[in-house]
């Protein structure tokens, strides 16, 4: 019996520490890669990876940039955008990988992953200083789902329709293949009324104050038509907006070579437009391929 009683105290005690531990991480480190409670759910708590740059010291400002995982909004992990991240803290940015809720663990529909994308970006910018980011130069990022997430906190209004203290729309968007319109998404929408579906469909909400975004799709994927609707869009509004596709590349392309060191040039190519990175591109393409991705007009 004592046996067993000081086997669950030292369980219990080390589940303590690790906690602390956890909470404790405080500011990060020089080129560390650190996690954070970010939000208390009733499903759980919600973590978040963060990729320091390399030379990285507390009180700077980097510019900053949160990834969220693709997966129908029902499963997908944080490990998606692992290699996107380490890059671009490579160059400079603190990378951040977001979890979210979704369907297959915690029972909860696309609205609420919205939510807690919006709680993500508020996040980092309650914490810029710790974390040593700009919240001025905040970008939003993600694939399928994810692009999704990161273009509704771009656009689409709060699910209570106000404003919060901390503004929840990034500064710029890096989105891979995004699903931008939620009103005719078949098999994805279930328990959604339609004023939801509005709501969280980012095409029916961008504007003239909608940030500057690059787009990558391949042209065998569905979903290119809504990045095609948000370039329209964006010259009527005079917004910058830029699509770029892969011939032939069905939806996810972006996540295997070489179609994942071409986006990653392109988009390093449009954040250096912005100011947000210097210098020119450090990842190359796979020696030998001919493969390319090309500019919509």
């Amino acid at each position: 019996m004592k046996t067993l009683v000081l086997m669950l105290a030292l369980v219990g005690s080390l589940a303590v520490a690790s906690r602390t531990a956890l909470a404790e991480e405080g500011s990060g480190g020089d080129g560390a890669t650190k996690q954070y409670v970010y939000k208390k759910t009733p499903q759980g708590e919600l973590r978040m990876t963060v990729h320091f740059p390399p030379g990285w010291k507390a009180g700077e400002k980097h510019p900053a940039v949160v990834f969220f995982f693709g997966g129908g909004w029902n499963g997908g992990t944080v490990r998606q955008f692992a290699d996107q991240a380490a890059y671009l803290a490579s160059r400079g940015m603190v990378a951040a990988r977001a979890d979210y809720r979704v369907r297959s663990r915690h029972g909860v529909t696309p609205d609420a992953c919205v939510e807690d994308a919006k709680s993500a970006v508020r996040w980092l910018r309650r914490k810029a200083g710790d974390l040593g980011i700009d919240p001025d130069r905040l970008v939003g990022s993600g694939g399928s789902a994810g692009g999704h997430l990161a273009a509704c906190c771009a656009a689409c209004p709060d699910a209570d329709g106000g404003a919060s203290a901390i503004s929840s729309k990034p500064n710029a968007l890096v989105l891979f293949n995004p699903v931008l319109d939620f009103t005719n998404l078949k098999g994805y929408s279930a328990g959604l009324d339609e004023a939801t579906k509005q709501r969280i469909s980012p095409n029916r909400h961008t504007g003239k104050d909608t940030p500057p975004a690059i787009l990558f799709y391949g042209t065998k994927d569905k979903f290119l038509e809504h990045g095609r609707a948000m370039l329209a869009k964006a010259k009527r509004d005079g917004n910058r907006c830029e699509v770029w596709t892969a011939a032939g590349q069905p939806h996810g392309f972006f996540n295997r070579p070489p179609w994942k060191q071409l986006t990653e040039i392109e988009a390093d190519k449009f954040l250096i437009s912005l100011g947000y990175l210097k210098g020119k591109p450090t990842v190359e393409p796979p020696d030998g391929t001919t493969q390319t991705i090309k500019k919509a007009d």
